[in-house]
């Protein structure tokens, strides 16, 4: 077993001009052109271990961002509003970095009964050939996946499985070919697809983030290589690329510095790239607080609400610079926690006497990748109740700072702030500057959903572009069925499509040189549609609502 899937070795992300310095061979794996992973043995199970190394080197945990419902009568679907443009996505492919994807769905099938998929990247599966340049995983081919529908049993000439059904619902709604029963077609029907289903988190990554070893989650290094994987794919086809990622994280300084970050800012600025990316569904569960002291005695109390069976989580605390803070903190049962202060990696672990709650506490006064302060909170079987944090300004000085819990299924929703802000809620890679980020809106009753991730990122940078229908929207599920997704993937899978549609209109009908990504974006956003009771942009809506039928209009004015 290679080390990239070993529990043993944590996976650290380091630049390549250090590569040199670590060897090669099996301790580093290529991440893309500015990034590589470090494989480092893991001697033991030590939650200081960040600290000793910086926190920027660790993946981040990514979570889903949307919710299959039952199905019930089919939603006002996107492609019925541009039905006179003989636009369905002809020539584009539409990447899917997911939980894999029901190939055996009549939703990915052609006329013919042959696969809709370019390919699959199995990342969970190990028994099969690896894609060319990566070092695990199986590749599953178009001629192999047509092979396996022709076959009395295709699962076992191809054993790719979408379990939880949630890249299969996003690829659908992008994607999927008509139903008459139920009535069902996707945004783009003559896109085709490749997918790549990521394999679960590392253990130890978990545990250094104390995430509950039950969790469904996904580390930020995989998704980066998925996304290689499918960039690789397109240009060697020559043809456009979507990705639409419909995961998210609220781990990080929400300003889009991150690893991940950099590659999607990097990639759309190459011409038929485009990345759309869900803003995440944490507007209203109460894991935002922010606050600001702007007099004496410069300090500020704000309480935690931890429920009941919470075995672990972690928190963030982000003073904005040039803030420096110092924190303790109280417990329910008014045990506390000496002050700590900050410093460059000292980590440190109280144990409480009156409970058996464990609390890890990193101070960093420079988190490297942001240059920002870091407070790093890990709780081990947090006493249930409130728990109070004080911070106090070791400058004597006023400040201002944010606080983020878990995003999606880390956490219970019994655990939350007692004064939440339901602003800057926006997941990574949401927060990147240049991505698509497409908020999620009721189209039936034109609301914006409440779960829905608000803007704007932590640097003031603008999120989201616009807001897609993501309510109750009809998709497919694995063992043939449809139902329904709610939530910012079902939207920013609607906006994927849109983008399909605008990559088709440019390249594959010749009415404009090629496009980058990042133009496409602006070309979505200055056709959406804006309403005069709001100004524009604004951290709920963005740009406004997207409205590709607008879009095409315009463009075919100036031919």
């Amino acid at each position: 077993m290679g080390k990239i899937l070993d529990n043993n070795y944590y996976d650290m992300i380091i630049n390549n001009f250090m590569v040199p310095n670590f060897g090669s061979g099996d301790d580093i794996t290529l991440l893309n052109g500015y990034f590589s992973l470090l494989h480092v043995s893991k001697k033991n199970k030590d939650l200081c271990d960040l600290g000793v190394n910086p926190y920027h080197f660790f993946p981040s945990i990514y979570t889903l961002t949307s919710i299959i419902g039952r199905h019930n009568a089919p939603s006002l679907r996107f492609v019925q509003q541009v039905p006179d443009l003989n636009l369905s996505g002809q020539g584009t492919i539409i990447g899917i970095v997911d939980t894999g994807i029901s190939y055996q769905h009549p939703a990915f099938l052609n006329r013919d009964k042959t696969t809709k998929i370019i390919s699959i990247w199995d990342q969970t599966i190990q028994s099969g050939t690896s894609p060319q340049g990566f070092t695990f995983g199986t590749e599953y081919t178009r001629a192999a996946i047509n092979n396996a529908l022709s076959s009395s049993d295709p699962s076992l000439e191809v054993p790719t499985e979408d379990l939880i059904g949630h890249g299969t619902a996003v690829a659908s709604i992008i994607a999927g070919s008509q139903s008459n029963e139920p009535p069902f077609q996707g945004i783009v029907p003559s896109a085709e697809i490749a997918v790549v289903k990521l394999k679960d988190a590392k253990q130890n990554l978990k545990m250094l983030y104390a995430i509950p070893d039950d969790r469904l989650c996904y580390q930020e290094s995989d998704i980066i290589l998925g996304i290689r994987y499918l960039v690789i794919l397109a240009q060697k086809l020559k043809r456009p690329l979507v990705i639409c990622l419909a995961l998210g994280t609220s781990q990080g300084g929400h300003d889009g510095k991150g690893v991940l970050s950099r590659y999607i800012d990097d990639l759309v600025q190459i011409p038929e790239i485009g990345i759309v990316t869900s803003a995440g569904n944490e507007g209203n569960n109460g894991r935002h607080h922010f606050n600001s002291v702007v007099s004496l005695p410069y300090t500020r109390d704000f309480q935690l609400n931890v429920g009941q069976g919470e075995t672990k989580f972690a928190m963030e605390i982000w003073p904005q610079t040039p803030g420096q803070l110092s924190i303790e903190v109280t417990s329910p049962n008014m045990e506390k926690v000496p002050q700590t202060d900050p410093s460059f990696s000292e980590c440190t672990k109280y144990q409480f006497q009156q409970s058996e709650s464990i609390l890890w506490i990193n101070n960093m006064t420079f988190e490297q990748q942001s240059g920002d302060q870091l407070i790093l909170l890990r709780f081990e079987n947090p006493l249930p109740g409130t728990w109070n944090i004080h911070l106090r300004s070791t400058e004597n000085d006023r400040f201002s700072f944010h606080a983020w819990l878990p995003s999606g299924n880390l956490i219970s929703e019994s655990t939350f702030f007692l004064s939440p802000d339901p602003d800057t809620t926006i997941t990574s890679p949401g927060n990147t500057r240049n991505a698509f980020t497409v908020t999620a809106y009721n189209q039936q009753t034109g609301n914006i959903l409440n779960e829905s991730s608000r803007g704007y990122t932590r640097s003031g940078l603008i999120k989201p572009e616009v807001a897609s229908p993501g309510y109750s929207i009809t998709c497919a599920v694995p063992n043939g069925q449809y139902a329904t997704l709610t939530g910012t993937s079902a939207s920013a899978a609607q906006a994927a499509g849109a983008m399909a549609i605008l990559f088709e209109w440019t390249e594959g009908k010749g009415n404009f040189t090629s496009i980058t990504g990042e133009q496409a974006n602006k070309l979505l956003i200055r056709s959406a549609q804006r309403s005069p009771s709001y100004h524009y942009p604004n951290n709920i809506w963005g740009y406004g609502i997207l409205d590709v039928y607008n879009l095409i209009n315009r463009l075919y004015e100036f031919l």
